[in-house]
């Protein structure tokens, strides 16, 4: 885990925690309803993290659950996520997702009115 900050108008990056992949048993995202970049990574002990934001998360758990397909193979939980930003045979994947995203919204919004615009009879 590395840890970002700006001292005197330089960026210094410094590696706080260090784990093994093999050792991480669950990621769990905390609420999936809601834009938050907090999470708890379960080894031997639970470390809560902060994302930079909710978009940052989601590559995150996306980069680990690849790397433990890739290489452990093993059952990794991943919990309080999207599934639908989680996966990526979805189709919203991409690596634009705010964009997808927004389409997925209006796709809806659209589907909404042509519901309200239907006459009853």
């Amino acid at each position: 885990m590395v840890k970002h900050f700006r001292a005197d108008r330089e960026e210094k990056y410094e590696v706080v925690e260090k784990w093994f992949l093999k050792d991480l048993e669950m990621i769990d995202g905390k609420e999936a309803d809601t834009d938050n970049p907090y999470f708890d990574m379960h080894f031997h002990k639970v470390y809560s993290m902060e994302a930079y934001s909710c978009a940052s998360k989601y590559t995150f758990a996306r980069t680990l659950n690849n790397l433990n397909e890739t290489y452990l193979k093993k059952d990794l939980k991943i919990v309080n996520f999207d599934s639908t930003y989680l996966n990526d045979d979805s189709i919203w994947s991409s690596n634009n997702r705010d964009c997808l995203v927004l389409m997925r919204i209006c796709f809806y919004a659209s589907n909404l009115l042509c519901l309200s615009l239907c006459p009853l009879s």
